[in-house]
């Protein structure tokens, strides 16, 4: 993986700025899709990235804020290990939040 982030100058464990997500983003959002329809127990009508930050720690976390329909958003916190240590997936589920909130980490 290539994107370590987006940014040329992220420190380890510190998390990017809230950035428009691109084409990568949204692939790694769409790999934990059956995830969060079995932790949350809801099928989206839509699974679209609109933000995302990340941290570089063992690994990638990602956070996004994602909308799934209607004008409802959720808040995702997805962990992608390094390259041939596993695929990716979704550690939680933040707090509702609408897009006037700040992409914050945690």
């Amino acid at each position: 993986m290539s994107n370590l982030g987006g940014s040329e100058h992220q420190k380890c464990g510190g998390w990017t700025d809230p950035r428009k997500p691109d084409p990568e983003d949204q692939a790694i959002l769409d790999k934990v899709k059956e995830q969060y329809v079995e932790k949350s127990g809801m099928n989206p009508l839509q699974f679209v990235a609109v933000l995302v930050r990340t941290q570089v720690v063992n690994g990638i976390n990602y956070l996004f804020e994602v909308e799934v329909g209607e004008n409802a958003y959720k808040r995702l916190l997805v962990y992608v290990p390094l390259p041939g240590q596993g695929e990716p997936h979704l550690v939680a589920i933040l707090p509702d939040k609408t897009p006037d909130d700040k992409l914050e980490g945690f």
